[in-house]
């Protein structure tokens, strides 16, 4: 990926791109989203939301049933976005050349700047509208989720859960050899049927409107999911938040959930630790500690004050940007630079900014502000990245879950986004888990 220019000055372009400054100058409008026939998207906002720009699409009524879910945003929330852009009043730049105090100055007016005139929208829609995208009511919240049918008999189903400041869009790269190994190097055998929901909060699922919507109940949720889709033996994956969800479910241990993997264990910020610590947990123990002390203001944060954070975020598309931005910057293994590169980011980051769920996606912090030490005896796999936040050591793993089956942390690249940065190697770490199960 190009490297960014560290410039001073007016927005910089994004570097390799084309770009004009007349589009920075369009006007806002309202936002609605149109209606079409069943497999179809959403309502028309209520002519008198002159607001809707602000507060975000408006998703349709979910129901219990499966329906069928596309997307095609307003050309008037687009040009509204990049007015916003073209407004920004920007900070004095840090004191420091580097990360320290944050994303730089020019890093922030670089990506604001490609975002407002060179990011498209419209591909984005294109690729996702390919996909099986749907709504259903589940516990009293409508929840959107992709869901992929392999083309192989016997295909184990699995459920792929998300983080923050992730959505779905993280697993996108994985859906083809997942789903088709055959077509991507790998054996039928190992083909999977894909359940792919966005979070409570985030994206295109509801956001709710009362307290309690901690992994717990959404552990719940996704079994009544997979459920509904006719599941009754099914894995699940996650990493983030996802792992959060993840443990929850194989706690809640349902029937039909045969065994999970995470490439984040929960157990990281609450570790069984030897009496004398041996050097990987030394390590790891220094990773925690370096990440609670320069890294975890946004914890604290969204932990204690979600809906305070909000305001800036909802009303600032070049704050929401830096906010998300440094953390895809400094959790993957890259120079700055997520190996999955600006359009990719941005796809997420407009995702967030359109549906106006910075808030409502960081109460999950909230709601479940303290860490609990799991302690499994389903079956469980662990991969551990070379970029991870914090290197889970396997005497962790192995005093947490009883049944470990698979742990990896010889992966030769990856990051905190694992399925979105490396996802040929995160396929293979699902599928190399999940082989015994089947």
């Amino acid at each position: 990926m190009a490297q960014i220019t560290e410039r001073e000055g007016a927005p910089a372009a994004w570097p390799g791109r084309s770009v004009s400054r007349r589009a920075m100058l369009r006007a806002g409008g309202a936002v609605t989203l149109a209606a079409t026939a069943p497999a179809a998207l959403l309502l028309n906002a209520p002519p008198a939301a002159a607001d809707t720009a602000v507060r975000g699409l408006v998703l349709p009524p979910a129901t219990t049933g499966i329906e069928r879910f596309r997307v095609h945003v307003p050309e008037q929330a687009l040009r509204d976005l990049k007015a916003r852009l073209a407004r920004t009043r920007w900070p004095d730049r840090g004191t420091t050349d580097g990360w320290e105090q944050g994303v730089p100055l020019a890093r922030a007016r670089a990506v604001a700047g490609y975002w407002a005139e060179g990011y498209d929208w419209r591909r984005f829609e294109r690729r996702i509208n390919a996909l099986n995208q749907y709504r259903t009511l589940v516990d009293g919240l409508g929840v959107h989720f992709l869901h992929v049918r392999s083309p192989h008999p016997g295909a184990l189903p699995v459920i792929l859960t998300h983080g923050w400041p992730g959505s779905f869009i993280e697993f996108l790269g994985t859906i083809g050899p997942l789903t088709d190994p055959t077509r991507h190097g790998g054996s039928a055998a190992d083909a999977f049927h894909l359940v792919i929901p966005s979070l409570p909060g985030f994206g295109f699922s509801d956001r709710p409107t009362v307290t309690g919507w901690g992994v717990d109940r959404i552990a719940a949720a996704w079994d009544a999911l997979m459920t509904r889709l006719g599941y009754s033996r099914y894995v699940a994956q996650g990493g983030d938040w996802g792992s959060g969800v993840t443990h929850a479910l194989a706690k809640l241990a349902p029937p039909a959930l045969a065994g999970i993997h995470t490439n984040f264990p929960t157990f990281l910020f609450d570790p069984p630790v030897s009496a004398v610590p041996t050097p990987p947990e030394t390590a790891a123990l220094a990773q925690i500690n370096a990440f609670l002390t320069h890294g975890a203001g946004y914890l604290k944060e969204m932990t204690t004050r979600p809906q305070t954070i909000g305001y800036e975020l909802a009303d600032s598309p070049s704050g929401l940007a830096a906010w998300i931005y440094e953390k895809f910057a400094t959790w993957t293994d890259s120079d700055d630079a997520p190996e999955f590169g600006i359009d990719a980011a941005l796809d997420d980051i407009t995702l967030y900014w359109l549906t106006n769920t910075a808030t409502s996606s960081a109460r999950i912090y909230w709601e479940d502000p303290v860490t609990v030490r799991p302690s499994l005896s389903l079956p469980v796999g662990v991969s551990v990245f070379p970029k991870e936040i914090i290197r889970a050591p396997r005497i962790w793993a192995e005093r947490c879950y009883s049944n470990l089956i698979h742990f990896n942390d010889q992966i030769p690249h990856g990051g905190h986004f694992a399925a979105w940065e490396v996802p040929g190697l995160f396929v293979n770490e699902v599928r190399d888990t999940f082989r015994p199960l089947r």
